[in-house]
């Protein structure tokens, strides 16, 4: 990480650990100048993970108050998985297995319901296009390539639920079911990252060669 990308993350924890703070009062514990504080303020504007309010105090000018947005608030840790993972392990302890897995089956139903009518009208090849930005949009960093035998292939190199995925085989068997939903083709998962692998693999039938 060069400086500039170094001064502006020690910026966001600043604002992250100690609430809103003015040009100055960033300067004082950076220990450089205001006009550097602006520029690195700028270029955390343009990428939406800052925002500002005019405060009018008693005496004085008003000051520019700067604190983080809701994109730059996810850039830090979260622990959520522990707490679906506790949830998780209640639910068997109190209703067995069965209950986990219709609350999984729940979950398939629900997001077949919500995509469903984005893959209405469309080819095989741009359901899986399609597919691929739903995946995008929740955080899978997806996408598509062609394998020799003409079938699509989609790669996901990043798993959001993958703590839970890892202990919950249902998380995966959901979504392999509900891309096959979807897709209306047969789909096999060949790679998984919650079973060691790099990233998660699954290759679409094209029964349209």
């Amino acid at each position: 990480m060069n400086q500039e990308a170094s001064t502006r993350k020690i910026i966001l924890t600043m604002l992250k650990t100690k609430g809103s703070l003015s040009v100055s009062e960033m300067a004082k514990q950076l220990s450089i100048t205001e006009m550097a504080v602006r520029r690195h303020l700028n270029t955390l504007d343009r990428d939406k993970l800052i925002t500002s309010e005019l405060v009018r105090k008693s005496m004085g000018r008003p000051t520019h108050i700067y604190s983080l947005t809701k994109k730059a608030d996810d850039l830090f840790p979260k622990n959520y998985h522990k707490l679906t993972l506790d949830i998780l392990d209640e639910l068997i302890s109190e209703f067995g297995n069965d209950a986990v897995d219709k609350l999984f089956e729940g979950r398939e139903n629900k997001l077949f319901i919500k995509y469903d009518q984005r893959m209405n009208g469309k080819t095989l090849e741009t359901k899986v296009e399609e597919l691929v930005e739903i995946q995008k949009e929740t955080g899978y960093m997806a996408e598509c390539d062609l394998d020799e035998q003409g079938n699509f292939v989609l790669m996901e190199y990043n798993c959001p639920i993958a703590q839970v995925a890892d202990q919950y085989q249902q998380a995966c068997d959901c979504e392999l079911s509900l891309f096959k939903k979807l897709l209306e083709t047969d789909v096999e998962r060949t790679e998984c990252i919650a079973k060691g692998g790099n990233k998660c693999t699954y290759v679409v039938q094209n029964n349209e060669n």
